[in-house]
C-alpha cells in the first residue's frame, strides 16, 4: 500500500492534484498560478498541499515539521495573503507583498505566496502587481485563488497557469464528512448547512461543541420569533452572537500552542502573532457568517416542507419546530426572507457591525414570519 501524503486529503479533485503532482515531480512549478472552483472544493488547501510537496523533502509527505509548519500557517516562506479593504486588495498592500517578495528567503529555497479572494483585485491593485506576478524572482511561487475566473480581471488571470477545481456532489461530500468524524447523517447533514458545503468547515463545526451551540441556539430563536418583542429580538441577538464568539476561546487555546512551538523552533513570534490576529478578526466574522447560514437553510427547509419536499430537508433535528412555519409559508415570502439573509451578509462584508447584522436580519425574517402570506 502506497503511503499518504498532502494530496490525498483532496477529495474528489484527482484531475487538479495529478496536474499538480506531475508539475512537482518534473520539476516544473509555474511561478504563477489561478486556482479556480466553487466554494469548498479544495483549492486553498491544494495551494498548501503544493508549498508543501516543494518545501518539503519528501514531496509533500504531510507527516514531516515542514509540512506541518506550512498546513498550520507556521512556515515563514508560505504566506497567505487576504484582501485588507472591505471590497478589494489595497494598493500599499500589494506593495507590501512586492517588498516581501523580493527579500530572500527565510529557511527553504523557495517562497509561496497564496492570494485569497483572487477576484477582488482592482484596477489600481491589479496594475501595482502584474509585474511581479508575470516575472517574480525565481525563488518565488504565486498561488491566487478564486471561487470563477470570469470574475478575475483579464490582465491577472492571463499571466497565470489556470488549474479547475468542480463541485463535489453533496451526497459525496456528506459520506467523506461521515467517514472522516464518525457523525451520522443526520448531523452532516446539518453541519454541511451551517458551513456552506465546505468540507474541512463542516468537520471542524462536528468537532466543536460550541460551535454546535450556537446552532441550536440560533435554531430556538428562529422557532420562536414570531412571538418575541423587539427587547426579545435584541436580546436573542446578543445571547446568539456571544455563542457564536465562543469558539474564538478554542482558536486563543490553539494559538498559545502554536506560539510555544514556535519558541522553540526559533521562528518569528511577531509574525506568528500578527497572522493570529488576523485568523481571529476572520474567524470571529465566519462565526457570524455561519449563523446567517443556518438562517438561510432554515427557511429554505422551510420552504422545501411547504412544497411537499420534505426530502431535501438539511436540519433534520429542527424538522419538528419547522411543520408550524411551514404550513403558511408562501414561496415569495420564504424567498423575501432569505433575500434579508443575503443583505445582512452584504452588510457584514461592508463592515457594519456583526451586532448590527444580526439584529437588522432577525427583525426583517421576524417580519416575514409574522405575515408568511
Amino acid at each position: 500500500m502506497s503511503k499518504r501524503c498532502v494530496w490525498d486529503d483532496l477529495i474528489g479533485q484527482r484531475k487538479a492534484t495529478d496536474f499538480l503532482r506531475s508539475a512537482v515531480r518534473a520539476r516544473a512549478v509555474s511561478h504563477g498560478y489561478l486556482f479556480v472552483g466553487p466554494p469548498g472544493s479544495g483549492k486553498k488547501n491544494a495551494a498548501r498541499a503544493l508549498a508543501c510537496a516543494v518545501l518539503c523533502e519528501d514531496d509533500g509527505c504531510g507527516a514531516c515539521p515542514i509540512c506541518y509548519r506550512v498546513k498550520r500557517g507556521l512556515h515563514p516562506d508560505v504566506h497567505v495573503i487576504s484582501p485588507q479593504g472591505a471590497t478589494s486588495y489595497l494598493v500599499e498592500q500589494v506593495r507590501d507583498v512586492i517588498r516581501d517578495v523580493n527579500l530572500k528567503p527565510i529557511q527553504s529555497q523557495v517562497k509561496f505566496y497564496i492570494f485569497e479572494n483572487a477576484e477582488m483585485f482592482n484596477d489600481a491593485s491589479a496594475n501595482a502587481f502584474l509585474k511581479t506576478l508575470e516575472e517574480p524572482p525565481d525563488d518565488t511561487k504565486i498561488v491566487l485563488v478564486a471561487n470563477s475566473y470570469d470574475s478575475v480581471l483579464p490582465t491577472i488571470s492571463s499571466r497565470c497557469q489556470v488549474v479547475r477545481f468542480t463541485r463535489m456532489p453533496p451526497s459525496v461530500v456528506r459520506e467523506v464528512l461521515v467517514e472522516k468524524t464518525g457523525a451520522d447523517q443526520d448531523t452532516a447533514s446539518a453541519a454541511l448547512a451551517a458551513s456552506r458545503g465546505v468540507l474541512s468547515e463542516a468537520i471542524d463545526f462536528i468537532r466543536s461543541a460550541a460551535r454546535r451551540q450556537a446552532r441550536d441556539r440560533i435554531l430556538g430563536v428562529l422557532k420562536d420569533l414570531p412571538y418575541m418583542d423587539e427587547l426579545d429580538v435584541l436580546n436573542a441577538a446578543r445571547d446568539v452572537l456571544a455563542l457564536a464568539k465562543a469558539p474564538l476561546d478554542e482558536l486563543r487555546s490553539i494559538h498559545e500552542q502554536e506560539l510555544e512551538s514556535g519558541r522553540d523552533l526559533g521562528l518569528s513570534l511577531r509574525a506568528i502573532e500578527e497572522r493570529q490576529k488576523r485568523e481571529l478578526t476572520s474567524r470571529e466574522r465566519e462565526s457570524v457568517l455561519e449563523l446567517m447560514s443556518v438562517t438561510e437553510t432554515w427557511l429554505r427547509d422551510c420552504l422545501a416542507m411547504s412544497q411537499g419536499a420534505s426530502e431535501l430537508v438539511l436540519n433534520h433535528d429542527a424538522q419538528d419546530a419547522m411543520e408550524e412555519v411551514a404550513a403558511v409559508l408562501e414561496p415569495q415570502t420564504a424567498v423575501r426572507a432569505m433575500t434579508s439573509v443575503r443583505d445582512a451578509r452584504a452588510r457584514l462584508s461592508c463592515n457594519v457591525s456583526p451586532q448590527l447584522a444580526i439584529e437588522a436580519m432577525l427583525f426583517e425574517v421576524r417580519e416575514v414570519l409574522l405575515c408568511p402570506r
